[in-house]
């Protein structure tokens, strides 16, 4: 007899010693009995019964236990505790309407869009409203102080918000000055503080810098948002160099912010490894918004599946991919 079985465990052939009971085999492939199903021959064996069941040459056997539904490649990102698994933000401007914006969104497969905070307009309290169009209990509103250029206003605006929405998970922006719109970073970090020590969870739009970043981050910050060009400039990431720093200084997310103009930009940030971007003006105010929002989904997963992948290194000279030794 020989000493050793020859068996098909999973599709897979393997040899295991004569003898041998399907426990035996379970704890070989080092797996917990406890957490596993067997099927021996085509009948299910009962755990309390692996021990006694013995193993013959030729058997087949699945063994079985259980893993998430859905796609077991879960890419989903986390920020102050909720997931999600879009890594695209929209903004809600600059629209011709409010259903070309919810049409947009839903191309652009996003799953949080950043609102401003505005006085309602009481002369005409029946008009359509953002929430007619894009479902609150569906998609998550990211409030945003868009237009503030103190702490002060900034944290007035965000109380207001949470008082009308419940809403603590906020986007920060502070800005220096109208015709840059660049953040006013000792501001900023002053808005950030508050905000954090009420409550708040803030994501904070930033410079391009990881000494500021991470200033924010130890301030509160549950994510920083550097901006990749001036807010609407279309110019795309203009610094690739500290945007990799922040992320590689970074405990918590790292979105770019700003300054995005086409699909190649969004990818560029993804490849650089952010957890997302964030645009608005792009999509907005591209020819067409719905079909520019869709490309806009693509570059995200398509920049961050190459940076998952990690790129091939550069070299100076070139590198030809068929051996030359041995032509004709």
């Amino acid at each position: 007899m020989s000493a050793e079985l020859s068996l098909t465990v999973n599709g897979e052939l393997r040899r295991i010693a004569t003898g041998a009971s399907i426990a035996d085999l379970v704890m070989t492939l080092e797996l917990d009995p406890k957490k596993v199903a067997v099927e021996h021959n085509g009948l299910i064996v009962p755990r309390s019964g692996l021990g006694q069941a013995l193993l013959g040459d030729g058997d087949a056997l699945e063994i079985v236990n259980f893993v998430g539904g859905g796609s077991q490649d879960d890419d989903s990102w986390t920020v102050a505790g909720r997931t999600f698994r879009s890594r695209l933000i929209v903004g809600t401007g600059k629209y011709k309407d409010f259903e070309q914006n919810a049409a947009a969104l839903e191309a652009s497969g996003a799953e949080i869009v950043t609102v401003a905070v505005r006085r309602v307009n009481i002369s005409d309290p029946k008009a359509p409203m953002l929430t007619d169009f894009i479902d609150p209990k569906k998609i998550t509103y990211l409030p945003n102080t868009a237009g503030c250029f103190n702490a002060e206003d900034a944290i007035r605006t965000l109380r207001l918000a949470r008082e009308a929405g419940g809403w603590d998970l906020v986007k920060l922006e502070v800005l220096g000055e109208a015709r840059t719109l660049y953040p006013d970073m000792r501001e900023t970090l002053k808005a950030t503080e508050v905000l954090a020590g009420e409550g708040f969870l803030p994501m904070v739009y930033c410079v391009d810098d990881p000494i500021a970043a991470k200033q924010l981050e130890d301030a509160g910050a549950v994510a920083v948002m550097p901006l990749g060009a001036p807010i609407g400039s279309g110019l795309g990431i203009q610094n690739r160099v500290t945007i990799r720093l922040i992320v590689e200084g970074a405990s918590v997310p790292v979105l770019v912010d700003a300054g995005v103009g086409t699909a190649s930009d969004a990818a560029v940030a993804m490849e650089l490894g952010c957890d997302g971007v964030l645009m608005n003006t792009a999509i907005a105010e591209a020819q067409d918004p719905i079909r520019m929002a869709h490309a806009m989904r693509l570059a995200v997963e398509a920049g961050r599946a190459a940076y998952r992948a990690g790129r091939m290194a550069t070299r100076r000279y070139a590198d030809p991919s068929s051996p030359l030794a041995g032509l004709i």
